[in-house]
């Protein structure tokens, strides 16, 4: 039941709008024969760590290394010489600074190295990281895992034969007040939790229309940054983070941002299983540019008991009235888990508060840093024991497959009228309550669909046993193909 006087279409923000003020045991592992077992790293031992891309996030990697007394961080490597150099002030006062690498196969070669932690475009995260496991390594690879579906389960593959450690990047696991949140919400206090919303509202500017091939940082090395990918310069004007938004190097906002909110979204509603059916809408609204991946896109995930809706808003909010908005506009990242008996909201990566649906306050928790997620990685790397991860590889797959399924249905839809919903839904009053909001906030922002078009995704349905779809074509876009010398290597028996 909802609270009196509050329309469905203004509950869900209003919800967002009073969180936010509120808040001011694995066995022996098992080699591979032709792989080398990990260096042995005692209780007192230091570990040794190697950064991978050191533009964006990789600069974080490299702060939370360097705060970490267990750690030594001996290198870092990036295919751009100047990305590294942006960095060199940082390590004037170590007694060892790291050496600069940019060949990652030749900065795998070097036995020194314990673990590698990977910040780099997401095409290269799964062959990186599987390149490193077989190097006899343990890493940290940043959300999402994977560029692809596919590529999450072999990560976790190789993963489990050769007993490596692999956490992704989602540092709200590692939280104490995200995991007291999550804790309260799979207690059974909100009663049983059957639905949950990862929502993203975070503006995403236009990379602007060029026909001409971006400028190439002097040094770079473009074969080692397109890796997998095709081998060529992109077309846009900025070479560097631009990539997220195409989708041969990058997944959108629904794989960038929102593997962070699916993984909370997921985790609440206790899923350790691809969905049954998936599908997607939106588009890259409002702006005409050299990025390919949807800036507005609304995905319905569903199993047999639980749904799940991510809401990824490109476009900026302007109108407090269009979303019921007593703060004047959410702008961020969050969740919000349903119950039987009440509901749970996270508005960002440390807190949670609980209410019941009178309005009654049932918890509230806080706290935690990024350390706390590498620090989480070095704790089971000396323990051995992949179950000390808050955020093992096969639960980074699971969430990053989620972003990956809805690109799919997108890329597979077909363009319609703004307004246009799939079929089957209807009787859903969270996903009429999200389409409602979404809609208004394309007419707001005055999207034009005979410039920039909606587009209507393709119901995928998947068996979570094999994490196929029936749809060939969908298959086809769960893998990618490889370049010649980057190729991912599958497991065999």
């Amino acid at each position: 039941m909802l609270p009196a006087k509050i329309h469905r279409r203004e509950f869900i923000d209003q919800i967002l709008a009073g969180a936010v003020a509120a808040l001011a045991a694995g066995g022996k592992p098992t080699w591979a024969d032709d792989a080398p077992a990990p260096r042995v790293v005692g209780p007192n031992d230091k570990l040794r760590v190697a950064v991978i891309g050191c533009n964006g996030q990789g600069g974080a990697h490299i702060g939370e290394w360097l705060r970490n007394p267990e750690v030594d961080l001996v290198a870092v490597c990036d295919c751009d010489p100047n990305a590294f150099a942006k960095h060199a002030k940082r390590f004037n006062e170590l007694k060892t600074p790291p050496v600069y690498v940019q060949d990652v196969r030749k900065l795998l070669e070097d036995k020194r190295i314990d673990a590698v932690s990977i910040a780099t475009p997401n095409h290269w995260h799964a062959l990186m990281a599987v390149w490193a496991m077989q190097a006899g390594k343990d890493v940290y690879v940043e959300k999402p895992c994977s560029h692809n579906v596919r590529e999450g389960r072999v990560m976790t593959q190789w993963a489990r034969k050769l007993g490596r450690m692999v956490q992704m990047g989602v540092q709200s696991r590692s939280m104490p007040g995200m995991r007291q949140t999550l804790e309260f919400v799979l207690s059974g206090k909100i009663g049983k939790v059957s639905h949950a919303r990862a929502i993203c509202y975070r503006r995403r500017d236009s990379i602007g229309q060029v026909t001409t091939p971006a400028p190439v940082p002097e040094g770079l090395d473009v074969n080692l940054w397109c890796g997998p990918a095709p081998h060529e310069v992109p077309i846009r004007q900025r070479f560097h983070y631009d990539w997220h938004w195409v989708f041969n190097t990058g997944n959108g906002d629904l794989g960038n941002q929102n593997p962070h909110e699916l993984d909370k979204a997921r985790w609440g509603l206790a899923k350790q299983t691809l969905p049954h059916k998936v599908i997607s809408l939106g588009g890259r609204l409002g702006y005409v540019d050299n990025g390919d991946v949807a800036n507005s896109q609304v995905t319905i995930y569903q199993w047999d008991d639980a749904e799940l809706i991510s809401d990824v808003r490109g476009l900026p909010i302007k109108s407090p009235v269009a979303f019921g908005l007593h703060t004047g506009g959410f702008n961020g990242a969050a969740n919000i888990w349903f119950g039987t008996e009440g509901y749970a909201v996270g508005p960002n990566y440390t807190s949670g508060i609980a209410f019941d649906y009178d309005g009654k306050e049932l918890g509230k928790w806080s706290g935690g840093d990024y350390q706390l997620h590498f620090a989480n990685l070095v704790k089971a790397i000396k323990s051995r024991n992949y179950k000390d991860l808050h955020l093992d590889i096969e639960d980074g797959h699971l969430s990053s497959a989620l972003a990956h399924l809805g690109n799919v249905s997108y890329r597979l839809g077909q363009p319609a009228a703004l307004g246009t919903r799939p079929q089957g839904l209807e009787g859903s009053k969270h996903v009429v309550e999200t389409f409602d909001s979404f809609e208004a906030h394309l007419r707001e922002s005055g999207v034009d669909e005979n410039t920039t078009p909606y587009r209507l995704g393709r119901p995928l349905t998947i068996d979570p046993v094999t994490e196929l779809s029936s749809d060939a074509e969908a298959n086809r876009l769960f893998t990618r193909e490889y370049r010649k010398g980057f190729e991912l290597p599958e497991v065999t028996a």
